[in-house]
């Protein structure tokens, strides 16, 4: 039976953010990408939404023993549910993850139909611009000219920030790898090593030249990173 790993996704992200992850442990893993509900409409807090959408999707599928992957708004959810749920999460991987400080950069409000503005604001996750394609830019521009889901992720947003995790860290006994860029100018460096002084049992990986993705940026080491962490082995970046 396959080892279960679950991927979870930030504000702005997709299902595509993981590519490389599936390519690489897509055949000696049972991976899980559920889609965060984001643009939901409910009552109550947006984030704690978000992790009661986790929890049923853990038991409707009934997984256990989970390695769980966050990026950004998914590391903060990963977290919460971490923090619930120490019993069935095996290991925890987070990078560049919510739930301390986090520079989102889009203002109040994301400028709908500004398709230049939105280039340059996804150009801003990354190290390297180029890794922003048309694609990805299209993707996003595409979800800020709906007045609804802007609002939504101004909801999302503002409720990831009220929800500062830093007291339930040391709660959490579960091993924890944190892969960050060391060019993140969204949660900088310094947001990982807060996150490695409270959390109990947690290693930090600085990849260069990289952003807020790093997944996406540096496929190749997140990769190894992972794998080595998985297999309990020393990490080489």
């Amino acid at each position: 039976m396959k080892q279960q790993m679950i991927l979870l996704h930030g504000l702005f992200g997709g299902l595509s953010n993981w590519e490389a992850v599936i390519a690489h442990f897509g055949s000696g893993y049972d991976i899980h990408i559920p889609a965060l509900p984001i643009f939901d409409q409910h009552k109550g807090d947006n984030l704690e939404y978000l992790v009661q959408f986790l929890e049923d999707y853990v038991h409707c599928a009934q997984l256990d023993n989970l390695i769980l992957v966050g990026n950004s708004l998914g590391g903060h959810v990963a977290i919460l549910y971490t923090h619930r749920n120490q019993d069935k999460v095996k290991q925890l991987i987070l990078t560049g993850s919510s739930g301390l400080h986090e520079n989102l950069g889009m203002g109040s409000f994301p400028k709908r139909g500004n398709y230049a503005y939105i280039r340059e604001r996804v150009e801003y996750t990354f190290y390297d611009p180029a890794i922003a394609t048309d694609s990805l830019v299209a993707e996003v521009f595409k979800t800020t000219t709906d007045a609804r889901k802007c609002l939504s992720i101004v909801r999302m947003a503002k409720s990831a920030q009220r929800n500062y995790v830093a007291h339930l860290l040391p709660e959490i006994k579960t091993p924890v790898l944190l892969i960050w860029g060391e060019d993140d100018k969204i949660a900088p460096p310094e947001v990982a090593r807060e996150f490695k002084k409270h959390l109990p049992d947690a290693r930090l990986i600085l990849l260069p030249q990289c952003g807020h993705a790093p997944m996406m940026e540096q496929p190749a080491a997140f990769n190894a990173l992972l794998e080595a962490f998985l297999n309990k082995l020393p990490a080489v970046a």
